[in-house]
């Protein structure tokens, strides 16, 4: 008999053990889609809240700032990042499918970096050398005080919000034809450290193993590195904001997310990263 309560016993834990198991609510899973600029970011975010708030299951995944988007207007994910604000046509499908223009959260900054290879004597540019430079009307080192060489152009794929947004306020004309595009700034700092003629551009956050290029507005102009302070200020030439994007106005858990985000924790986050604060 006491043998038989025994087995009674643990077969019953074991059935009640089930049964809760049955019962326990499926953890919340938020998905975040978008920008490779912003994918080591979003990722440290999400790793972080996630220890402290173990019900949440947040996925994580880059592909570029146009995917993003177009993942939030089909309604394959709860939140977009975007190194780039919606273009008007995206606004207008989200109202089409969904009746709001979506909701824009600024998140964090970002200074555009211009990679050098450590090896390169150029030490700093002007908005309109840039542009020359990405351009293709200058070829050669040699034009802008470097060595006798041709410049090797690295940059980003056109679904890239990075991509969108140099080209608007850098190149600002079609890029040259032989910009070899690259698909994630990693891969963009990757090439310029292994080419001695190379340059790229980027978010600051990956430039390690090459050389930061100073830049300046105009050729009478100081000229800058992406430091946070040269941010903040306004001084660093290419600076921009990084976005999440939704439907609509954030609720329950996505909400906690995002106020998170934005308080001085997830702040802190985004300087550890190689990011600047939004406030």
């Amino acid at each position: 008999m006491k043998t038989s309560k025994r087995i009674f016993g643990s077969a019953s834990l074991i059935m009640i053990a089930i049964i809760g198991f049955a019962f326990m609510p499926a953890p919340k899973k938020i998905t975040v889609k978008g920008s490779d600029t912003m994918v080591i970011l979003a990722q440290k975010w999400a790793e972080v809240y996630m220890k402290s708030n173990p019900s949440v299951s947040i996925q994580v995944t880059g592909g570029g700032s146009g995917t993003g988007i177009s993942a939030l207007i089909n309604g394959s994910t709860d939140i977009c990042n975007a190194s780039r604000p919606l273009k008007r046509s995206e606004m207008e499908k989200l109202k089409e499918r969904y009746s709001t223009y979506g909701i824009e959260i600024p998140c964090a900054r970002d200074g555009i970096t211009i990679f050098l290879n450590e090896s390169n004597k150029v030490n700093e540019l002007s908005i309109q050398q840039l542009s020359d430079i990405f351009s293709g009307k200058i070829k050669n080192w040699k034009d802008v005080g470097g060595a006798n060489a041709p410049v090797k152009l690295y940059g980003r794929e056109n679904s890239s919000g990075t991509y969108s947004f140099f080209q608007e306020n850098v190149v600002k004309k079609d890029y040259a034809t032989n910009c070899q595009t690259l698909p994630g700034t990693a891969a963009v700092v990757n090439a310029v450290k292994n080419d001695k003629n190379g340059i790229g551009y980027g978010g600051a956050a990956y430039s390690v193993g090459v050389k930061q290029c100073k830049v300046k507005k105009d050729a009478k102009s100081p000229s800058y590195l992406p430091t946070s302070e040269n941010v903040k200020n306004g001084k660093y030439p290419i600076s921009r904001y990084l976005y999440m994007y939704m439907c609509n106005r954030p609720t329950g858990e996505i909400k906690k997310y995002i106020d998170w985000i934005l308080s001085p924790e997830g702040q802190k986050l985004v300087v550890e990263m190689g990011y600047f604060p939004v406030k």
